[in-house]
């Protein structure tokens, strides 16, 4: 024998070199002092943790006899012949001894027969290991040379066809009763049914087949099959009521595969009681009238809606449904807002281009559900969708005469100008980032650019914006919303108003040089950015013209290729006026200050005189001297008195005039439009041709349904009717830019 063997058998003795007998052998030797002592050890309730079953003398001279057994030369040599008997030794002992013990057991009760096998499981894993270690010589070379299972597997395959194979029906029935016990608020010996999940692991033999195949299938049966029955049960609470036990069914599950089943079980348990109790009635608890998930936005019930998110996210698809409810709310909380702005027009109130009630309802709408989407919602995606679509279909719905586009712009315009909203520096900023939100929903995105611009521009000639850096901000936070191309004009008009102040420090220089009693500047603007104007020659007092006059030569040098247009609707003038003892300073436009000079003096003169000495039409002159004798500050007396200008109304300066303030505004109707519609439309078709051009020459031949969703898609300010496309693609033919497919009429073709 090899010397390391030969130290695991220090008491070697002659006897070793006399042949063995095998029933000698094995009677006399190994059977009366290993296995009759082993078995009566267990059989008395040994301890397994006890380490004085056998003593080293006792282990090392039943070893040594089982070695000399296995190395005696053929025919002696009883390798084969002892392994059989290992074998046969444990199947006795488990058919005689363990079977009739646990069949006894089985009517008694689940935890009786439970423990009987864990005791039964625990003396053969004692006895497997000590006829291992009795027997390791067998292991080391015959086992290995005829590829046989070793003394452990034999050990276990034996348990397995004798024992477990016969008590596996009845000890999974009473693991799956104790399981119940607990759901049901029992107290059980978690150990226990621990240490038989083992068993049933073990019987793998290094896989979880068995555990698969003769618990968990079960498990999994009776799981669906209790938690159906839950359902029945929870679904007449409330859906919050209903939702808090199926939060805690599902983490008490999680735990108590934690405690004592096997790890891969869980993903699979938690499916089952998901389907049970969530999929199979998650429409019935969305839409419960009183507590479902309309309910709980009503009543801004977080917490339930937080739940209500977590569990239905663990189902495929299961928000979907949610989000539809989500949106299907906001949309209603929206169009309430609507109705209401409706019914206040039906009562009688004025439809104005200003309705901060209106826009402030949307903002705070916005605000809370966003705020809803984040915190109860997590930001997930098909919930700001559904935000976005709700959004998308309020914002874009108009009531009145005035567009959403035009009251959210002119909302702005409270904002961004002296007199309007009183707000600190942040609160503005707040409020413009709100407000464009709600601007990123609207499809008319193109109308809203060219209001604001027009209400920009009033603030920035009239010097009424309250901040520069507030403007800049607006327009950058649309820049982000929209691109470059969006705000280019917006950004030119401060620029030009930039420029202009360097040039106005200038000119001023040149004036101190000029004999004039007007304190005279100029505004120059670039007209690609600004809105268009209308401009009437009207006759200027000679210290105006004269003031022009030195303007344009100054100018002329400086810009010889720039060409000057007076726009004096847009100007404006202080006019000292001196009514009986006390004078007032009037800041009025550049129009009316003209017309209050001519009045100078005790001047009076009739519409048609007046009109002829403005070189003034009418449609311009009446809201100019409606501003003067009808408005809040009546400076001219008109007669006969009355609200409205008649071409044979008279006009002399109101010698009785009076006023508690010094410095008085008087303001004059815009005698342009808020903002151009047909001007709009022009762009809109540009923009179409221009989309319609790029597509055609990167993709040459094209559909006409193909070219349509691709000019929808690409078009982001706003949503043009498919039959304006059908008119551009037209044009575009008409100016040969296109052409028919002689084969097909619906295809185009792209001309270079």
């Amino acid at each position: 024998p090899d010397s390391h063997n030969r130290k695991e058998r220090p008491t070697m003795s002659n006897a070793s070199q006399r042949i063995i007998p095998l029933e000698e052998g094995w009677n006399d030797e190994i059977k009366a002092k290993a296995i009759d002592k082993l078995e009566a050890l267990l059989n008395g309730g040994m301890d397994s943790g006890q380490a004085s079953m056998f003593g080293p003398r006792e282990y090392v001279q039943i070893y040594t006899t089982c070695y000399d057994m296995c190395t005696q030369r053929s025919p002696y040599n009883w390798s084969r012949e002892l392994y059989d008997r290992h074998g046969q030794t444990i199947e006795r002992y488990l058919t005689s001894n363990v079977l009739p013990a646990l069949r006894e057991k089985t009517g008694q009760g689940g935890t009786i027969l439970l423990r009987e096998l864990n005791h039964r499981w625990s003396n053969h894993q004692i006895m497997n290991k000590w006829l291992k270690k009795f027997f390791t010589y067998l292991d080391r070379y015959y086992v290995k040379h005829h590829s046989l299972p070793t003394l452990s597997q034999s050990g276990l395959r034996r348990f397995q066809t004798h024992v477990y194979d016969e008590m596996k029906q009845d000890t999974t029935t009473a693991i799956l009763g104790l399981i119940n016990e607990e759901r049901e608020g029992k107290i059980i010996d978690k150990s226990l049914i621990k240490s038989i999940v083992e068993l049933y692991e073990s019987m793998g033999m290094g896989t979880l087949d068995a555990y698969n195949a003769d618990l968990e299938e079960a498990l999994l049966s009776a799981t669906r099959e209790y938690y159906a029955k839950k359902r029945d049960f929870w679904i007449n609470d409330s859906t919050p009521e209903y939702l808090v036990k199926a939060e805690e069914a599902l983490n008490e599950e999680r735990n108590r595969v934690a405690d004592y089943l096997n790890s891969s079980s869980e993903s699979k348990i938690l499916k089952v009681v998901e389907e049970e109790i969530l999929e199979k009635v998650e429409m019935v608890l969305l839409e419960k009238e009183t507590s479902g998930c309309r309910a709980l936005l009503q009543n801004d019930k977080s917490e339930d809606l937080q739940r209500m998110f977590r569990l239905f996210s663990r189902l495929e698809n299961g928000l979907n449904p949610m989000a539809s409810i989500v949106q299907s709310f906001i949309s209603t909380m929206g169009d309430d807002i609507i109705n209401r702005r409706q019914a206040r027009l039906d009562g009688g109130e004025k439809d104005k281009n200003d309705d901060p009630r209106f826009v402030k309802a949307l903002i705070a709408l916005h605000e809370k559900y966003l705020g809803v989407v984040k915190k109860d919602f997590s930001g997930h995606s098909l919930f700001q969708k559904a935000l976005k679509d709700a959004f998308v279909e309020v914002v874009n719905k108009n009531v009145g005469q005035y567009t959403n586009a035009e009251l959210m712009s002119t909302f702005c315009d409270r904002i961004l100008k002296s007199g309007g909203e009183k707000l600190s520096e942040s609160e503005v900023e707040e409020t413009l980032d709100r407000i464009v939100q709600i601007f990123s929903y609207l499809t008319d995105k193109d109308m809203f650019a060219e209001i604001y611009r027009n209400q920009l521009a009033k603030r920035l000639l009239n010097q009424r914006s309250t901040s520069n850096d507030a403007e800049k901000l607006m327009i950058a936070k649309l820049k982000m919303q929209c691109g470059t191309q969006f705000t280019s004009k917006m950004e030119g008009m401060l620029a030009d108003l930039a420029v202009g102040s360097e040039q106005r420090t200038e000119f001023e220089q040149r004036m101190r040089s000029v004999d004039t009693k007007l304190d005279f500047s100029v505004q120059v603007l670039t007209t690609g950015f600004w809105p268009s104007y209308k401009s009437p020659q009207v006759s200027l007092t000679p210290e105006m013209s004269k003031c022009m006059g030195v303007f344009k030569e100054w100018h002329d040098k400086k810009h010889q290729k720039r060409k000057l247009s007076w726009m004096f609707s847009q100007g404006n003038a202080s006019v000292r006026g001196t009514f009986g003892k006390k004078s007032y300073d009037l800041q009025v436009s550049t129009l009316q200050a003209i017309a209050l000079n001519a009045l100078n003096d005790g001047v009076s003169l009739t519409f048609e005189e007046f009109s002829r000495k403005l070189n003034l039409d009418h449609a311009i002159m009446k809201p100019l001297m409606h501003s003067l004798s009808c408005g809040k500050y009546k400076v001219v007396r008109k007669t006969p008195p009355g609200n409205k200008i008649n071409i044979s109304d008279k006009f002399a300066a109101n010698a009785k005039f009076t006023c508690n303030m010094r410095k008085i505004r008087i303001p004059m109707a815009s005698l342009d439009s808020s903002f151009n519609t047909k001007r709009v439309e022009e762009d809109r078709s540009i923009a179409i041709e221009a989309a319609i051009v790029r597509i055609m020459k990167a993709r040459k031949t094209l559909q006409h349904q193909q070219l349509l969703s691709e000019v929808l898609a690409q078009l982001a300010f706003f949503n043009p009717n498919p039959r304006v496309i059908k008119k551009r693609i037209e044009a575009l033919i008409d100016r040969e830019y296109l052409e028919r497919s002689a084969d097909n009429p619906h295809v185009y073709n792209y001309l270079a």
